[in-house]
């Protein structure tokens, strides 16, 4: 008898700790798709989109190494938000191909748990018909702003503005199947709960 892949559909706002629990459910045995390294590979030097990127902003949203300026593309999305969505247009049907390429390929092999890291799957509204369980990653608003200012060194202004783009945190809640609390845990009772969860999805 054939076994079925489990599909979890893992989200989380900025600076929730979403990559970290992706990452320890990896050291746990789950294979990972993850849709944000995905769009850093294809607007990177190189990359599939970058080309298309030039054409419809042109060649000074690229840096000199030839890949995509995210700081230039996030200050003209922050007072332009129609640039935002023509960037998406380019990027997201990218971005799905691969992440389906990934899938099917983690299929083949036979993987028992397929981990799709999608920052944006409670926006999406397409996700969650494609995943069995979606696992949210959660925290409190200032620990997110925090964590962000300090590993991106962002202002606050910054981080609050992206999070404002993100669905609110009642919405992911409201979406989600299980939920890691990550707020105040060290990374050892963070891969505790996460070694629990990988038990209840067969790993």
């Amino acid at each position: 008898m054939q076994r079925t892949t489990l599909r979890i559909g893992l989200t989380g706002g900025i600076g929730s700790g979403k990559s970290t629990v992706g990452r320890l459910l990896v050291d746990n045995g789950a294979t990972l798709v993850d849709a944000d390294a995905i769009a850093r590979q294809l607007t990177a030097a190189g990359g599939a989109a970058v080309k298309e990127i030039a054409n419809q902003f042109g060649d000074q949203i690229i840096t000199v190494n030839g890949a995509l300026d995210r700081d230039q593309m996030r200050q003209l999305a922050f007072s332009d938000p129609a640039a935002r969505l023509r960037l998406e247009a380019i990027v997201h049907p990218l971005v799905k191909q691969e992440t389906l390429r990934q899938a099917a390929q983690a299929d083949l092999a036979g993987s028992a748990c397929i981990v799709f890291d999608i920052p944006l799957l409670v926006e999406s509204g397409r996700w969650r018909q494609q995943v069995d369980r979606v696992l949210v990653v959660d925290c409190r608003a200032a620990t997110q702003i925090a964590r962000v200012m300090a590993r991106n060194g962002w202002t606050r202004v910054t981080v609050e503005k992206i999070m404002s783009e993100q669905a609110p945190r009642s919405q992911r809640l409201a979406a989600a199947d299980l939920c890691v609390y990550n707020d105040g845990l060290s990374l050892e009772a963070l891969g505790l709960m996460v070694r629990q969860l990988a038990m209840r999805f067969g790993l």
